[in-house]
């Protein structure tokens, strides 16, 4: 039988799920919402979606041409085209954007977010605040998207490269294998089991690297508008010690909730078959991240509003609640929060957004089962 997925999102990783899964062989519905629309015009104009085989001289992966399925700006058709929902959205989109499918949704089916960054836990209680506590879903976190991606042009990417394995895991975490079960045939890489969805946010590689980098280098990437290789010219030996330290209190925390969290390092070599010795190293040398110059160029951008405010204030609340040190997570918000003129201790993913307020670190670990 023909595989079919239902992509909500049309940025740069809608637009690149849409076409490495119907490379894969699946049939793709593509939703856009109004407004956020254009690549679907764009896609309808060139009759599907390129993905360049270099860019500048750079050479790229997974180049080739792919019709889509459906493309469409119809919510509900989206909804019904698929038991598969995919939101490759960022984590600010996840609620409005699962509050207006929530209407058309039905048991049995699975929505599924990359990244997660304890999503399934947030869309869980809006379900069950919104009155439909019987809908039988099964929520699927990612640790982060499977692709260092860029749409280059009007229906057009540079796939940079692809992780070897995606970690993942369901709300409740006792579907977890069914939903892997389920998922596998549309992913063009192996998805591979988490301990539960706390797991998987606690092992989103963006932790590290993305908000305190960034938080640490933001004079030079404001005035010289974001024109270097992130990640090689934003980590120095010095700010990779700080993010080491900061590394230790992720560690910590999920210690303190009995859960298994590989390291940064270890994370980073197994996901890019690399064999670096430390942080430093692969910042420096990871021929997928060093590909292009691309680098945030203000304070205003995802690696701070996203990977702060839905990772790193997890983090502080789970530190608060547990007793563990977050002193370099606690200042590179309120650094932040100084930046942008905003409060994400408040704004951010708390655990009372996500359900799990009031509740002891034993009770968390029963909920997420």
């Amino acid at each position: 039988m023909t595989k079919r997925v239902t992509i909500i999102g049309s940025g740069n990783a809608g637009l690149t799920a849409a076409y490495h899964f119907s490379l894969n062989g699946a049939d793709v519905c593509l939703y856009g919402a109004e407004g956020f629309d254009a690549p679907l015009s764009d896609i309808e104009e060139k009759g599907g979606i390129e993905a360049l085989s270099e860019v500048n001289g750079v050479k790229l992966t997974f180049p080739g041409f792919q019709k889509i399925a459906k493309v469409t700006r119809n919510l509900q058709e989206a909804v019904d085209f698929s038991d598969i929902l995919i939101l490759p959205v960022p984590s600010f989109a996840q609620e409005p954007l699962f509050n207006n499918m929530l209407p058309y949704l039905h048991d049995g089916q699975i929505v599924m977010l990359m990244p997660g960054n304890y999503g399934s836990l947030v869309l869980n209680k809006i379900k069950n605040e919104r009155g439909y506590r019987d809908l039988d879903i099964t929520f699927v976190d990612a640790i982060s998207i499977p692709w260092a991606t860029r749409i280059h042009d009007k229906a057009q990417l540079a796939i940079l490269g692809m992780k070897e394995f995606l970690p993942v895991a369901a709300f409740p975490a006792s579907r977890t294998a069914d939903a892997i079960a389920r998922l596998q045939p549309i992913f063009p890489l192996p998805l591979e089991p988490l301990q539960n969805v706390i797991a998987a946010g606690l092992e989103n590689i963006n932790y590290g690297g993305h908000p305190l980098l960034t938080t640490l280098n933001m004079g030079l990437l404001e005035n010289f508008d974001g024109k270097f290789n992130y990640y090689k010219d934003c980590c120095s030996i010095a700010t990779a010690r700080a993010a080491a330290k900061m590394e230790e209190e992720r560690q910590a925390i999920g210690k303190a909730l009995g859960l298994n969290i590989r390291s940064e390092l270890d994370m980073m070599n197994a996901l890019y078959a690399m064999e670096c010795k430390t942080v430093y190293e692969v910042n420096r040398t990871s021929e997928t991240h060093g590909k292009l110059n691309s680098a945030p160029n203000s304070s205003q951008h995802r690696y701070i509003t996203e990977d702060a405010a839905y990772l790193l204030v997890p983090c502080h609340e789970f530190g608060q609640l547990l007793g563990t040190d977050t002193t370099i997570i606690t200042s590179c918000l309120n650094i932040d929060n100084a930046y942008n003129n905003t409060n994400y201790f408040e704004s951010g993913r708390t655990l009372e957004k996500m359900g799990l307020n009031g509740m002891s670190p034993a009770e968390m670990m029963a909920f997420v089962a």
